[in-house]
């Protein structure tokens, strides 16, 4: 179960430094004094956590689970698709495979285990780690902090350029457990890098959590490609964090996409500090079944002559209900702003559920901002046209997806992934 003995036992099996444990055990310490999320607070009204069981979790002291570096089916096609410069692949928070390209070690690209990082780079590790997030600010992110395990450093020094995608596969094999896994990425001034957080799992006999979290800098002039592609399996909950902090003239593409879980609550958050800075955000998901989906998105300006353009698009049938809550925040800084915030729902049957607010927060007063959303359902009039051309229904509903997601995946410049999303999309579409 979670405790503080198992705190004290997972640094310990990892033979992290004192000031990483002690980092740890002061989460713990806050963990237990925080509380539970107030479900009558705006974020988490929408969001039903009553039948959550922590005390029930356990807890990945002993790294238990196969460790063979051969991954179920499911699990191997997550990690494929795109031809790369490397891939770390982790199972119930331990790696189990490694690789990285010669031309890319020669570069000085830093790409490890978060564990292995402490040892290898414990500077680098020590700066940045934990300085996005901070453990105080919700319980889970505590918890999050207290029990990390696994996890991804990237670092791509000043200047360096990797080609390829790097591709790190998280797959959680050990029902009831609880994972928590952490990317920390550190892009140089001047880098550019694509990185690929792939996270899966099988159906699981009993409530699973996962709380992972995601911190990428950027520093000045640093170009990222950020990937997060998620398809956990049955009886998962999901607490996530993505947040991002750009410096001057830098520019983040990211990449939301999530098919799986019973629960999924995820913030993405990118913080724009330096002039000249762009972020990107892109979402794509699909709930079906009894998924539940929450997504909360910030698009904060700092400085001057900043750029942010979000849009997020999704899917829902069955009893499935996806929550949308988009705020753009500007800075009394944050003069020449152009801020744009765009929410597309798509319900396929009676029964599912879409909720879309989108928001905005201005204190500057020479910007443009515009935000909006909009829910639609499955017309049936454009269902008759296409199977009275002899499509069959099935048919005619992934025509109308495809081309309802489609704004999404032009923006996808990696084929391989584009092609995944669309598999992932038909095969929910082939149960309706």
């Amino acid at each position: 179960m979670i405790s503080r003995e198992a705190v004290e036992a997972i640094s310990a099996r990892t033979g992290e430094p004192v000031w990483m444990r002690e980092q740890r055990l002061a989460a713990w310490g806050v963990y237990e004094s925080l509380p539970l999320p107030d479900p009558t607070q705006e974020e988490w009204r929408r969001t039903d956590i009553s039948g959550l069981r922590l005390d029930a979790l356990r807890a990945l002291v002993d790294g238990t689970g196969p460790v063979a570096a051969a991954l179920p089916p499911r699990a191997a096609a997550l990690a494929g698709g795109e031809e790369r410069a490397g891939l770390l692949v982790q199972r119930d928070g331990r790696t189990v495979q490694h690789v990285l390209d010669e031309a890319a070690q020669r570069q000085g690209v830093l790409f490890l285990d978060l564990d292995q990082a402490v040892r290898q780079a414990p500077d680098l590790v020590r700066e940045h780690f934990l300085s996005v997030i901070r453990p105080d600010e919700l319980k889970f992110r505590a918890l999050h902090a207290a029990l990390r395990t696994g996890g991804t450093f990237l670092y791509v020094p000043p200047g360096v350029e990797v080609t390829l995608p790097l591709v790190t596969s998280t797959w959680l094999n050990t029902p009831g457990a609880g994972l928590f896994p952490h990317t920390l990425l550190v892009a140089g001034e001047g880098s550019k890098v694509t990185f690929l957080d792939v996270f899966g799992s099988d159906g699981m006999s009993r409530q699973t959590v996962v709380s992972n979290a995601a911190e990428l800098i950027l520093r000045d002039g640093a170009q990222v490609r950020y990937v997060a592609f998620q398809d956990w399996g049955a009886n998962v909950w999901e607490f996530g964090l993505i947040r991002a902090r750009l410096g001057r003239d830098a520019a983040l593409h990211s990449l939301i996409v999530a098919f799986g879980g019973s629960l999924v609550k995820t913030d993405i958050e990118s913080k724009l500090e330096g002039p000249g800075s762009q972020s990107e955000m892109l979402g794509l998901y699909f709930g079906d079944g009894t998924q539940h989906f929450d997504f909360h998105t910030l698009q904060e300006h700092l400085a001057p002559h900043t750029l942010s353009d979000l849009l997020y698009k999704g899917a829902v049938k069955d009893r499935a209900r996806t929550v949308f809550a988009g705020l753009i925040r500007v800075h009394p800084g944050g003069q020449k702003t152009n801020a744009f915030q765009s929410n597309r729902n798509l319900i396929l049957n009676t029964g599912a559920k879409s909720d879309s607010i989108p928001k905005l927060e201005i204190m500057a007063n020479d910007l443009r901002c515009t935000h909006g959303s909009a829910t639609s359902r499955l017309n049936d009039e454009h269902l008759f046209y296409l199977m009275s051309r002899g499509l069959t229904r099935r048919q005619a509903v992934q025509m109308v997806v495809d081309g309802f997601f489609a704004e999404v995946f032009d923006r996808v410049p990696l084929p391989r992934l584009g092609e995944q999303m669309q598999q992932e999309i038909g095969r929910k579409i082939a149960e309706l």
